[in-house]
């Protein structure tokens, strides 16, 4: 560069000089990126070809198909089919009151209704709406059992007025107040008595014959009658001491019991319907018509047929000879769960799929649209 001494002129030359290097510097760098590069594509062998293949079959193609074919339903029908499987429609408990209404047990609620017109006078607010079993007291309250234990309802304000009792399971399956006006609680593991004033539990059967109580009802003499697992159970409602246990019956199983006005025991099975004596145990009768037909309830009218509820059908017999009197068609489902004669002059009946209801003389039953699926 030299060496200059004067000022201004200086100071530019040393300029100049930075520019310079920092401009090689960069120079430099870009070299010695591009030449790696470079030496690698000079490197490498071009790549072969081969003669032999037609260059048509370079070229890929795909052969011409439909679209795939679409899912019934569709998505937006999936969806309303899959909330309306997950809505239990079903009434497996029915209860005539002493006001003459009909409370109504379903899966989706407690609701009590004028059996006059079929309107909905109340619901129940339930913390579990898997209804077991209903029961009214002598003072009115109503008693609630479901899959997670029992409640007592106010049915003036429809509120829960006592809960969650020691039970000897959760697991409420049958209800029945005694002529003392005590409340019999049956679960799948035994049973209880309870003073329904206080809300408490007296006694409790536990090491019961047949282990679970499906159902209960009282004969001529207010001695409770227990369906078990492995036959019928009685039991004195004094004292809780089981009275006599008729377990050689076949099929076992008791799922559904009445009194008959001749205090004769039916008693509903999976795969019969039977006729007992209850002083000495005897099976009287088998009921031709419903041999393999599964009984799930039983229960006499005023004029004194037998209404029969099984899990394919409803059927009323001459309960004299079990001859077949009617067969109702109509039902919103073939699988009946529970009867309510003669509340409103009709016939209600609990169904997988709803309520309905029968009136002397009617060729069908109706459906109550309120509790069926066929209101959205």
């Amino acid at each position: 560069m030299g060496n200059v001494s004067k000022g201004s002129f200086t100071v530019v030359l040393y300029q100049i000089r930075i520019v310079l290097l920092i401009s090689s510097a960069l120079l430099g760098l870009v070299i010695s990126i591009a030449i790696p590069v470079n030496a690698q594509k000079n490197s490498s062998s071009p790549p072969q070809i081969n003669s032999n293949v037609d260059s048509s079959e370079l070229t890929p193609s795909y052969p011409a198909s439909p679209p795939p074919p679409g899912k019934d339903p569709s998505p937006d029908d999936r969806d309303l089919q899959e909330r309306l499987k997950e809505t239990d429609y079903r009434v497996s408990n029915l209860l005539g009151d002493v006001r003459g209404n009909l409370w109504v047990g379903s899966w989706r609620g407690l609701s009590h209704i004028d059996p006059n017109t079929g309107k909905i006078l109340g619901r129940v607010s339930l913390p579990n709406v898997a209804i077991g079993a209903l029961a009214q007291d002598k003072v009115g309250r109503l008693w609630v059992g479901n899959y997670e234990g029992l409640q007592r309802v106010d049915p003036r304000t429809n509120e829960i007025t006592a809960q969650n009792l020691f039970l000897p399971s959760k697991r409420v399956l049958s209800l029945l107040i005694d002529k003392r006006g005590y409340l019999w609680t049956g679960t799948d593991n035994g049973i209880a008595l309870i003073s329904p004033d206080q809300g408490l539990i007296m006694t409790t059967v536990k090491n019961l014959p047949g282990v679970s109580a499906n159902a209960l009802t009282l004969d001529a003499d207010g001695q409770l009658w227990v369906g078990t697992l492995d036959g019928v159970v009685r039991v004195n409602t004094a004292n809780a001491y089981v009275m006599k246990w008729i377990n050689n019956l076949p099929g076992t199983t008791v799922q559904a019991l009445a009194i008959s006005p001749e205090g004769l025991i039916w008693a509903g099975m999976p795969n019969n319907l039977l006729v007992i004596n209850p002083k000495t145990g005897a099976v009287l009768r088998s009921v031709a018509r419903l041999r393999g037909r599964n009984v799930t309830a039983v229960g006499f009218a005023k004029d004194g047929s037998v209404w029969v509820g099984t899990n394919n059908g409803l059927l009323r017999l001459n309960p004299h000879t079990g001859a077949v009197l009617d067969e109702v068609a109509g039902l919103p489902s073939s699988r009946v769960f529970a009867l309510a004669p003669d509340i409103g002059n009709k016939l209600w009946i609990g169904t997988s799929e709803g309520l309905a209801w029968l009136m002397p003389k009617m060729p069908l039953a109706k459906t109550h649209l309120a509790f069926s699926r066929t209101v959205k």
